[in-house]
């Protein structure tokens, strides 16, 4: 009996697929060098970071993958693929390191889409002694400068474009909070930042958002972030969104003058988040605390916690004052080179 011609897509490495995608990785292999070029010009050292990792960071919603180190007498600890090089990057700036940046593979289990995929490549910069406002300066110039190496006029994603050139607007989580679900987000937090997470609920509900009873404050802040900010963001130009919730600011510090809120920021460019950036946390002991209740609330939701990397909170405690900040590279290519998928920028994809 004849069997019947197979439906599934070609693979990525048949030649015309290949062909097909070949523009958008030439397109990433010039946008890779010209940010090199862009960090080298500002002083910036190139730094690699070890992808094993005791933690592979404390993110409640992060999901890594789990191995095991053998020593040669045959004893095995358990060992992470990092999530992110932020704890290695850090540990740098504490040994002296004042500018530093790295291309790095990173790996976030549970994650396929059109804008995710499981192992994937970060940028991350950071800059001793500077605020995260400089930050905010770096990624208008490195769109621009994405945008010049492909000569891209605009950015494109799912029918939104940007102008890659024009000052990206700044605006707070409470303006967007106001201005796009009618929510008075500051009169729900406490003066230290305290949460109150009926109010919150109860305005999300007059919104028009479908929200659990069940639901804690963490939940219905992000049910609004994605339901009705994030979609009205970065459309026309970039826009930098600002001074989250300290509740929702993993690593970051608080804002001098006004601790409801942390010195965090996000990038977002038609729609899509492409940074995630902090006035980085030194204290090393409010870290231990956040790190600790992040775990809590991942063993409540996920039935597991990870390590907490002592020799990173060893290092925070001696680490000076910073800023950084950690850009998906591949959306960045994505946005620049008009692709549609991740995977059409990555050589080759991880198999499904």
């Amino acid at each position: 009996m004849a069997t019947a011609p197979s439906t599934d897509a070609s693979p990525w490495w048949s030649p015309h697929v290949h062909a097909d995608r070949r523009p958008f990785l030439l397109g990433r292999q010039h946008i890779a060098a010209a940010l090199r070029g862009f960090f080298a010009a500002r002083d910036f050292v190139e730094v690699e970071t070890p992808i094993l990792q005791v933690s592979p960071g404390n993110e409640t919603h992060l999901h890594a993958f789990r191995t095991e180190l053998v020593a040669p007498d045959g004893t095995a600890q358990p060992r992470y693929l990092h999530t992110s090089p932020e704890f290695t990057a850090k540990k740098l700036l504490a040994a002296g390191e004042p500018r530093l940046f790295t291309l790095a593979r990173v790996f976030r289990n549970g994650e396929r889409t059109a804008l995710h995929h499981p192992e994937f490549t970060m940028l991350e910069w950071y800059r001793a002694g500077e605020g995260y406002e400089a930050l905010m300066e770096d990624c208008a110039a490195l769109l621009a400068a994405a945008a010049a190496t492909v000569e891209a006029r605009a950015f494109s994603f799912r029918g939104l474009a940007v102008d890659p050139l024009a000052p990206p607007e700044r605006l707070t989580v409470a303006e967007a909070f106001e201005r796009f679900a009618g929510i008075d987000l500051l009169a729900g937090l406490g003066p230290g930042g305290e949460t109150d997470r009926d109010g919150l609920w109860q305005a999300a509900r007059a919104a028009g958002l479908r929200v659990a009873d069940d639901d804690v404050w963490a939940d219905v802040f992000t049910r609004v972030m994605v339901e009705k900010v994030e979609p009205r963001l970065g459309i026309g130009r970039a826009t930098i969104l600002c001074e989250y919730p300290v509740a929702e600011a993993a690593l970051a510090r608080p804002k001098p003058g006004d601790p409801r809120v942390a010195e965090r920021f996000e990038l977002y460019a038609c729609g899509v988040e492409l940074a995630n950036a902090f006035g980085e946390l030194t204290d090393a002991a409010e870290q231990r605390r956040r790190f600790v209740r992040w775990m809590d609330e991942k063993e409540r939701l996920y039935g597991e916690r990870y390590p907490i990397d002592e020799d990173f909170l060893a290092a925070l405690a001696a680490m000076p004052e910073a800023s950084g900040i950690a850009l998906g590279f591949d959306r960045l290519v994505m946005l620049a080179t008009g692709a549609s998928r991740i995977e059409q920028v990555l050589w080759a994809p991880v198999e499904r």
